[in-house]
């Protein structure tokens, strides 16, 4: 049976994380929902052996397919493959860390059957809240305020969360848009890419929470942070001026 739901989770060293993570993400579904689902795993072949444990964990379960990457890596090339591997009506995907809660992934969901193309978890709405702690460092939350704020004020769009990656989205919207990028900087020119062309998009607020096992992959101090937060600030620059683009993944 052809899946309506696709959730497409990029992974890097979460074993402890990943199976948990999609027994729970089915279970909410499943309680929203009896469309058929399925997981695309993307790993980009991690030294904890994450698609390995997923691969034996969900060996009889064939709603979930892993694919090991073991030249390209990124975040954002990641999401990508996991699209083109898709067969969904609906395309969700978010971090796999416990960050994002499972269980709000059904109220992205039903704002897609509501008749919006694209709906955003946002941290920055009434209702949401950055509450990471230690684990992920305080840095992490104060940056991510700052730089949506940055983006928000240099693009014009009336868009709170611009560093989510908390999503779900109809498969039409690929059909014309394309997104390049390393890391989290993808979903800037998503977000803008889908407001030129005037898809429907909507936030709802989540709380994103501390990751519950292992280490971020965004940094651990600041000067990591730094490095990719400029990432952040040259796509905003370039989307705003419409500089030109080179990245064979954007159209």
């Amino acid at each position: 049976m052809k899946p309506k739901i696709s959730v497409i989770l990029a992974t890097y060293n979460e074993r402890e994380n990943i199976n948990d993570l999609i027994s729970e993400i089915g279970y909410y579904i499943s309680k929203y929902t009896r469309e058929p689902i399925e997981f695309i795993l993307v790993d980009d072949d991690s030294p904890d052996k994450t698609w390995e444990v997923v691969q034996e964990c969900f060996k009889e379960d064939r709603r979930v397919k892993v694919i090991r990457r073991t030249e390209e890596r990124g975040l954002a090339s990641a999401i990508r493959r996991g699209i083109q591997e898709s067969r969904g009506d609906i395309i969700v995907w978010l971090d796999c860390d416990f960050s994002m809660p499972p269980y709000k992934i059904p109220e992205l969901i039903n704002k897609i059957h509501q008749g919006y193309d694209i709906c955003v978890g946002s941290k920055f709405i009434k209702g949401g809240k950055d509450v990471r702690g230690p684990v992920d460092a305080w840095t992490a939350v104060v940056l991510s305020g700052i730089m949506s704020n940055f983006i928000r004020y240099m693009l014009g769009f009336a868009f709170k969360d611009y560093t989510s990656g908390f999503v779900a989205a109809r498969r039409e919207v690929f059909n014309e848009i394309r997104f390049g990028g390393d890391y989290g900087e993808y979903f800037i020119e998503f977000i803008y890419k889908a407001r030129k062309k005037e898809y429907k998009i909507i936030e709802i607020p989540y709380y994103c929470i501390p990751r519950r096992f292992g280490v971020s992959k965004t940094g651990t101090n600041f000067r990591e942070y730094f490095k990719k937060g400029w990432k952040y600030v040259w796509l905003t620059v370039r989307l705003k001026f419409n500089l030109e683009e080179t990245d064979k993944n954007r159209k």
